[in-house]
């Protein structure tokens, strides 16, 4: 199989910065997401996780959010983001995921908790940043 392509994509006004770098298992959301489109934002980013993880493009992988704003729309692309994840580590991929928010940001560190108890096998670590 010929490695997968990177998916880069800079911050926009209302999309975040994304890094999947799919051969270093290094994956990176950040900044603020309400897409006009969030499926066709996010839909090629979920494929590519998907492929990348039954693919074992990578033995461990790192998954890092780093919001400022996200919209309802959002919350459910990265659920479905997540899910995978956690099915990889289920399976026995090393899987990390830093969610990472700004330590007065009670908003975001709350949606870092909430997601955190979708998670038993993946190690999903709150990374306050001041």
């Amino acid at each position: 199989m010929a490695a997968m392509e990177p998916i880069r994509h800079e911050a926009t006004d209302r999309t975040p910065e994304v890094l999947f770098d799919f051969a270093a298992g290094q994956y990176r959301i950040a900044g603020e997401s309400y897409p006009e489109d969030a499926a066709s934002f996010y839909g090629p980013l979920t494929q590519g996780l998907r492929q990348a993880v039954e693919a074992r493009a990578s033995d461990s992988l790192e998954f890092s959010v780093e919001m400022i704003y996200f919209n309802s729309s959002t919350a459910k692309a990265l659920m479905n983001l997540f899910q995978i994840l956690e099915e990889a580590a289920e399976a026995g991929m090393g899987v990390r995921i830093n969610w990472c928010y700004h330590e007065d940001d009670e908003t975001m560190e709350e949606f870092g908790e909430d997601f955190s108890e979708d998670f038993a096998h993946a190690d999903y670590r709150m990374c306050p940043t001041s």
